[in-house]
């Protein structure tokens, strides 16, 4: 029997299942849309168009005016300004103290708050003497405690170092007590079921799976640490990117404040690429989606 054809009928003719007008054409596969070959444009330039977009249209409203010096300084005179802060070290001596604020407040705050998450996640004692409190003090407005802790501490350090601590504490308390009591049940029978004792659930277990949710917590501390660094160096501080800001507020010196932000800006990039790459690090075995 020939390949492509079917056996002849009861008439004698053979049936045909080409189908008609099939001669001389190209089958084309066609393939879905999302898998068509998009536009090699790099990642990198794509993340920097909308930064770069906004610098232009800043630049172009400072030539022509329509954003006076008194309001905003020039992308251009920034520029200088940060040049020259940085020529005379001001800027690099600032950088440095701020950055040790918030190391000691990030440590001292990251303790505080994985180990009451620690006391409470793990224990339904623990969360009945512990979470009633945090939950309570959470809701009070962490900025003004600065008076309190002015009379408690003094002016010096110690009351910047204290309101960076408190609220890097709360962000990591609430993620971390939500990712231990988040880990299925199931894993933890599955741990029970092969022979693994509390401490062993707790290590092999629990605290894997409660993991993303304190990576998640981290970078919210750290944004909660530059943002609590801001009202801290207004307490009395002669040092630190706060002190600059408000050197400049006095003397209307928009272009200072404006190197100020954005060494902020900056510093809080790099503390969340940082966490980012802890997460592929430590967060290999879970997979995420990415983006299409």
């Amino acid at each position: 029997m020939t390949v492509g054809h079917a056996p002849p009928d009861i008439s004698g003719k053979s049936l045909s299942l080409e189908p008609p007008h099939s001669h001389g054409l190209d089958l084309v596969a066609v393939l879905p849309s999302s898998r068509r070959r998009r536009l090699a444009v790099p990642r990198w330039l794509r993340r920097t168009f909308g930064p770069l977009l906004l610098l232009a249209v800043w630049q172009v409203s400072s030539a022509t005016g329509a954003l006076g010096p008194d309001i905003l300084a020039s992308p251009g005179t920034i520029a200088r300004a940060g040049r020259d802060l940085v020529a005379d070290g001001t800027l690099p001596s600032a950088m440095a103290v701020s950055l040790q604020r918030v190391v000691f407040g990030l440590l001292i705050g990251g303790v505080v708050g994985v180990g009451l998450a620690l006391v409470s996640g793990l224990s339904r004692l623990g969360e009945d003497l512990v979470d009633a409190t945090v939950q309570m003090l959470r809701t009070v407005p962490w900025v003004g405690l600065i008076p309190l802790f002015i009379i408690w501490l003094g002016i010096g350090e110690a009351p910047k170092v204290a309101l960076i601590a408190l609220g890097v504490a709360f962000h990591l308390y609430l993620n971390v007590y939500a990712g231990i009591r988040g880990v299925d049940e199931q894993l933890v029978e599955a741990g029970e079921s092969l022979g693994l004792g509390r401490w062993g659930l707790v290590r092999h277990v629990v605290l894997p799976g409660a993991l993303p949710g304190a990576m998640t917590g981290l970078r919210y501390s750290l944004a909660t640490a530059w943002l609590a660094l801001v009202f801290g160096e207004s307490i009395n501080a002669e040092d630190g990117i706060g002190f600059l800001m408000n050197q400049a507020r006095e003397f209307f010196r928009t272009d200072v404040i404006v190197v100020c932000l954005v060494v902020y800006a900056f510093l809080g990039l790099l503390a969340d690429a940082v966490v980012r790459t802890l997460e592929r690090l430590l967060l290999q075995w879970r997979p995420t989606f990415k983006g299409q």
